[in-house]
């Protein structure tokens, strides 16, 4: 499955070209690109493995199979089916990346929504919504947490006991936000649906090739806390088994296409850019809008400023930009800066990557998503959201 090339594509690949200028031009000095590049190259490797992973998976039909067991669990039940999408995007988004749920869920999501002749919208917004939100538990779960982990050193065992609260309180707001303004009855506009038939595998190879996906996806899982800062080879080595099944069993989705460039073109002019900016005077704004106070209020202020840039620019240069204005032994309010990078980017469209896929899949598949509505319930919901997980991280932090 080789994804179509996209407007947005362009604007990726163009920050890497401006990225490239900076360093061509000395704008940024050699070394600190390569300072920059070196910090990223396993990141870089983490995410181009995991989408790998997780788009033959979704061409194993392992995401279309679960979707649709969870539906027909639900019986034609609208509050169970909640549940089950909920749980099923929270899972994903924590231990596959949020782009795995950006990119790959959302779809299926959308295909389940007609298979069972229920309304889009709820379905995607919990996708859009649980993408960024989720991703506060582990450092798998989004590109700013293994940033973050590493600047701090924290295993993912240690990132979970600091970060499990404040993931908790995010997934219950969000929850709450979702039911009242997306799949409460009133806004479904229907009281119950119609379960739909099974996914059937049509043949040995098939189901071959969904359970190697399950086998690799479930070790994957299985190795986060394991491997320390060898994530991205655990990565690689799940995709590399799920590549060897299709290289045996059908060659035809192994294209180049499976490998992101144009997100990792994103991501390495980012960390070109960025650090660019902040020579010239972006380390200054940052320090003043973030503070340098260790405590309570230092950790609110980062998170305020975080949500607000993210919402801004973009999640991942406002956690990039704001990570260079704090101090290097206040990890608490590191956290709480990831804490509104991760959970507050829900207003803007623009204000994460996994925001602007999710709504790209939504227009292609014919969907339409109210702005008014997306703003004013994104708003509300970044705003419980990073509070609620600032104080819960202070609790963690005493514990």
């Amino acid at each position: 499955m080789t994804p179509r090339p996209r407007p947005l594509d362009a604007v990726r690949v163009g920050l890497l070209a401006l990225g490239l200028l900076c360093v061509a031009t000395g704008l940024l000095p050699v070394a600190d690109a390569a300072a920059s590049l070196a910090r990223i190259g396993p990141l870089l490797l983490f995410l181009a493995s995991v989408i790998v992973l997780a788009r033959l998976a979704r061409v194993a039909q392992l995401f279309d199979v679960l979707a649709v067991r969870m539906a027909i669990a639900g019986s034609g039940r609208y509050a169970a089916l909640f549940v089950g999408c909920v749980a099923f995007a929270s899972l994903t988004t924590a231990f596959l990346n949020l782009d795995t749920t950006a990119v790959l869920l959302t779809p299926v999501m959308l295909a389940l929504a007609a298979r069972c002749g229920i309304a889009a919208l709820p379905l995607a917004m919990t996708t859009i919504w649980l993408a960024n939100t989720a991703s506060l538990l582990l450092p798998v779960s989004n590109l700013t947490n293994l940033l973050a982990a590493d600047r701090v050193a924290l295993t993912a065992p240690e990132f979970a006991a600091r970060m499990w609260l404040p993931q908790l309180v995010a997934l219950a707001a969000t929850t709450a936000f979702l039911w009242a303004f997306y799949w409460r009855a009133g806004a479904r506009g229907a009281d119950s649906y119609v379960p739909p038939e099974p996914v059937r595998l049509a043949g040995r190879r098939e189901r071959a090739l969904c359970t190697v996906a399950a086998v690799a996806c479930g070790g994957f899982i299985v190795a986060i806390p394991l491997v320390h800062d060898r994530i991205g080879l655990a990565a690689l080595a799940a995709a590399l088994v799920v590549v060897a099944a299709f290289a045996v069993l059908d060659r035809r989705p192994l294209r180049p296409g499976l490998v992101p460039w144009h997100l990792l073109a994103f991501v390495t002019g980012l960390f070109l850019v960025v650090p660019t900016l902040g020579r010239f005077g972006l380390g200054e704004v940052m320090t003043a809008l973030v503070g340098t106070d260790p405590g309570a209020a230092g950790a609110f202020r980062a998170a305020a400023a975080g949500a607000g840039l993210s919402n801004l620019l973009n999640n991942l240069p406002a956690y990039a930009a704001g990570e260079a204005a704090v101090p290097p032994g206040n990890q608490t309010q590191l956290l709480a800066l990831l804490v509104g990078t991760n959970a507050g980017p829900l207003v803007t469209p623009w204000a994460s990557l996994a925001t602007l896929i999710g709504l790209e899949a939504c227009r292609d598949h014919g969907l339409r998503v109210p702005m008014r509505a997306f703003v004013l319930t994104g708003l509300g919901l970044a705003v419980v959201a990073c509070a609620g997980g600032v104080g819960a991280l202070l609790l963690t932090a005493g514990s």
